[in-house]
């Protein structure tokens, strides 16, 4: 298995578990420097993925936006 391959069912296993995933946490956890890439990867295979842009501030103070990853739960009751 590839590591784009290892990297996107860790991604994908982590969504499952927790719902969403930032691309700090992808590094922290998995290493992964492209998430989007992973995530793009995803919603070829058919995975519902929503990106929601979250207001943050940089270490230094300034006012920034990054991407909140989250995947769509499809209900039972459908």
């Amino acid at each position: 298995m590839s590591n784009k391959e290892t990297q996107t069912k860790a991604i994908l296993d982590h969504l499952m578990k927790n719902g969403s995933i930032t691309s700090m946490e992808s590094f922290e956890l998995y290493g992964c420097t492209r998430l989007s890439a992973r995530i793009f990867d995803l919603r070829k295979k058919g995975y519902d993925i929503e990106t929601h842009m979250i207001a943050g501030k940089t270490r230094y103070g300034t006012s920034c936006e990054y991407a909140k990853y989250v995947l769509k739960r499809i209900e039972e009751d459908e």
